[in-house]
């Protein structure tokens, strides 16, 4: 059988702490044999921005993408390289240039999830272009800001229709902080969207390929304090269903590295976030979390290219929306047929079993790798390039605990 050497491309921003951890596990991975007998060798290459021939053959086989959200250079790159070269990308260029939330509030409405009644309200300041004046004076109605707010009820959200990272959301609680907030708005087109008062739980679900975890999260603490280390904190069946949620609109939209943000209100499971091209897996973030995040990253690249799995840019919606179509089912059954085509895509049990088979190890060269001295550099490295230097000592302390409790349990886990 022959070998094959795969080049995993990083394209990257501001980040440096979960880029090291990926390319130590993956240089510490070794040779990873598929199911024919053949061997596989991975390394990794930070990806640099510069003029690009169209014709020109990448040297990827997969690129984990956490730059094209913003800076539209790479992002045309990266649509060349999927279109024109089969690199597979985490997450495609496509959906996630049009398929902002807007777009993604619209598709799980139609497949019947409980997202909070919603309102996209025109710019509170015109765009800047030479026949708005005449398109606004003839076919813009005027309307009564205060009067859609009343219908939805307060409090409600003010948030842009593409936002992200919190940016531009505010919370509204009567009419005088509705206006104050439609002003502030500018250009930035803006959803009012009704609160869920009163909510029990936060819950963060970050889902990379097959895999999904979620976080008891805070977003009212800093970010230091936003997950809590909490393993039951829903029950298993609103667990199951908020698990499924996220998997079914990354199934949806092609996305294999996104975040899904849910409020658990009396047992309800309301969607209110779920379009994040490049979601939060910072160290000083994630901590508890952040080793499995990292392994989960490596799984899911691994397997992609191991097995040669195929990247799917092309949305079958039509198989959902004829779920979403069908009066005989019910809501908990249209989710497990939604489960079922989410599972489809993300191949779920192949991935198992490839993961159970040909990557066992890679739990302990993750467990080795944080009990040793490059990790717990990253860590303070980490931490000194992101809070001030009074803080230092504290937080470096704080990490560490964490992290200890992590190895301890996963210590435990691996010994069972």
């Amino acid at each position: 059988m022959s070998d094959h050497q795969h080049l995993i491309g990083l394209l990257l921003g501001t980040e440096e702490d979960w880029p090291t951890a990926f390319e130590a596990i993956v240089r510490r991975l070794g040779t990873v044999h598929d199911g024919t007998g053949a061997a596989h060798q991975y390394d990794v290459e930070r990806i640099t921005v510069e003029p690009f021939d169209l014709c020109a053959k990448p040297r990827y086989d997969l690129v984990i993408d956490r730059l094209a959200y913003w800076y539209y250079h790479p992002r045309e790159w990266l649509k060349k390289a999927a279109l024109m070269d089969d690199v597979y990308l985490l997450n495609s260029p496509f959906t996630f240039q049009s398929m902002e939330k807007h777009a993604a509030y619209c598709a799980m409405l139609r497949l019947g999830l409980r997202v909070p009644d919603t309102v996209l309200v025109p710019y509170k300041n015109p765009p800047e272009h030479a026949k708005y004046a005449y398109t606004a004076e003839k076919y813009n109605r005027p309307f009564d800001l205060a009067a859609i707010a009343e219908r939805l009820g307060y409090p409600l959200f003010m948030k842009p229709y593409d936002g992200g990272a919190w940016v531009g959301v505010t919370m509204i609680r009567n009419p005088e902080e509705l206006q104050r907030a439609y002003d502030a708005s500018g250009q930035r087109l803006m959803h009012l969207q009704k609160a869920v008062a009163g909510y029990d739980v936060f819950a963060r679900s970050l889902s990379i390929g097959a895999e999904t975890m979620v976080m008891n999260f805070d977003p009212d603490q800093p970010m230091h304090g936003r997950y809590s280390v909490s393993h039951g904190f829903l029950d298993a069946a609103t667990g199951e269903e908020t698990v499924t949620i996220g998997k079914l609109v990354n199934a949806f939209f092609r996305w294999e590295f996104n975040s899904c943000e849910t409020l658990i209100r009396d047992g309800v499971v309301y969607p209110i976030d779920y379009a994040n091209a490049c979601p939060d897996i910072a160290l000083t973030s994630l901590h508890y979390y952040f080793p499995w995040a990292i392994k989960a990253l490596i799984r899911w690249s691994v397997f992609c290219t191991a097995t040669g799995r195929r990247p799917r840019l092309d949305l079958e919606t039509r198989r959902f929306f004829d779920i979403a179509d069908r009066a005989d089912l019910s809501y908990g059954e249209k989710l497990q047929a939604y489960r079922g085509l989410a599972n489809e895509y993300f191949q779920t049990e192949a991935y198992s079993d490839f993961c159970a088979s040909r990557l066992p190890h890679l739990d302990e060269v993750m467990l080795d790798w944080v009990r040793g001295p490059d990790f717990d550099r990253l860590l303070v490295d980490t931490v000194r390039s992101t809070f001030p230097p009074h803080e230092h000592d504290h937080f470096i302390a704080h990490y560490r605990g964490l992290l200890e409790m992590w190895k301890r349990d996963e210590e435990n886990r691996l010994n069972r």
